[in-house]
């Protein structure tokens, strides 16, 4: 068997070794006679999965006593909905920064269901770039200061966090750049992640929330939108997506073992900039989507001089085993996904053809 050099932005990649152990565990999870996808939530076998899971994460990332890791469902999209009923009381505001399509949707989202303002919104400059903190038009009064990490159709992503009014809390999508650096968790009051990027397969949403956002949680919501009762029951309020959790844990062991976020840092900082290399040493044959100093390492996005040469590339690139370098239907050109469990051979791989596609083309 030949694994696909897989560069789709998600469901993406996963480690070998974690689809191997999945594999010999399917029919038999540790003598249960059972799969994963068979025992109860209840059982004292799941309760050691989804603990394990959260030590795991904590343990990755320094994750403090009085914040609460909860698996949930819905995907990334539920949740654009669910942190304003929560976390907005009637009659406050909240301050998004929109830099991309994701935090645009998020925006859109939370204005349906209440006031909500731009503190920045790059929309004009065709979200290339993430806002300097001199640029954010904050409020002092807002109910969270809300940005999305890393922009994964166009590329773009934060380095530093951006630095709420005193008294505001900071909540950020890290959907795609999740486990995929350190990152100080402390300076947020709350963190999620939809798993299909770097942490497992889709149909969980890791959450990491501080305990005194959860205390502003209405009474009455409906269950399954309120994180105080999903924080109160463990995460185990409904049958929760088990096989899920299950492959997200065996990740976080698997991060661990490479040597933390640390390691996996340098790792993908590596395999970043050996393709805007690439770009930046072709004359201007790859146009970089994203500014230099905003540009994401988790998506390399860039253009050809025509969409006839970026069909081209999509489809020899196929032919060597290279599957989801199409861009996003909603821009168009390339996107190279190049998360975590990405092999360094498979960026090389990808480099290599990059430079034989211009001499071919160029």
């Amino acid at each position: 068997m030949k694994r696909a050099y897989n560069f789709n932005a998600g469901p993406a990649v996963l480690p070998l070794e974690v689809l191997e152990q999945a594999q010999a565990e399917l029919l038999d999870y540790q003598g249960t006679g059972m799969s994963v996808m068979e025992i109860s939530h209840r059982s004292k076998e799941f309760e050691a999965i989804i603990q394990t899971a959260e030590a795991d994460l904590r343990d990755l990332l320094a994750i403090p006593s009085n914040y609460k890791v909860l698996f949930l469902q819905g995907g990334a999209s539920l949740h654009f909905a669910m942190i304003p009923m929560n976390f907005r009381p009637a009659g406050a505001s909240a301050d998004y920064i929109v830099t991309g399509s994701w935090s645009k949707k998020a925006f859109d989202e939370a204005q349906k269901l209440g006031a909500t303002r731009p503190a920045a919104n790059l929309k004009a400059e065709n979200f290339t770039r993430v806002p300097a903190q001199s640029e954010l038009d904050l409020d002092p009064n807002a109910a969270y200061l809300y940005f999305t990490s890393n922009e994964t159709i166009h590329g773009v992503e934060f380095f530093s966090e951006p630095v709420p009014p005193a008294g505001v809390p900071l909540i950020c999508d890290t959907s795609s750049d999740f486990i995929s650096r350190p990152l100080d968790v402390s300076k947020y009051a709350m963190l999620y992640a939809g798993a299909q990027k770097n942490a497992g397969p889709a149909g969980v949403v890791v959450c990491i929330i501080r305990d005194d956002l959860l205390e502003r949680v209405p009474a009455n919501l409906p269950a399954m939108l309120d994180y105080r009762l999903m924080a109160e029951n463990a995460s185990l309020y409904n049958t929760p997506p088990c096989w899920s959790i299950y492959i997200v844990g065996l990740v976080f062991k698997w991060a661990k073992k490479l040597g933390g976020l640390e390691a996996i840092a340098q790792r993908n900082r590596a395999k970043a900039d050996m393709l805007y290399k690439v770009i930046d040493e072709s004359g201007g044959f790859y146009r970089g989507h994203a500014q230099p100093a905003s540009r994401s390492v988790m998506n390399v996005t860039f253009r050809l001089p025509t969409e006839e040469l970026e069909a081209l590339f999509v489809s020899e690139s196929k032919k060597l085993g290279m599957v989801g370098l199409k861009g996003h239907r909603s821009v168009g050109g390339l996107r190279a996904s190049i998360y975590n469990a990405l092999p360094m051979e498979a960026v090389e791989e990808l480099a290599k053809f990059m430079k034989d596609f211009q001499k071919k083309n160029g």
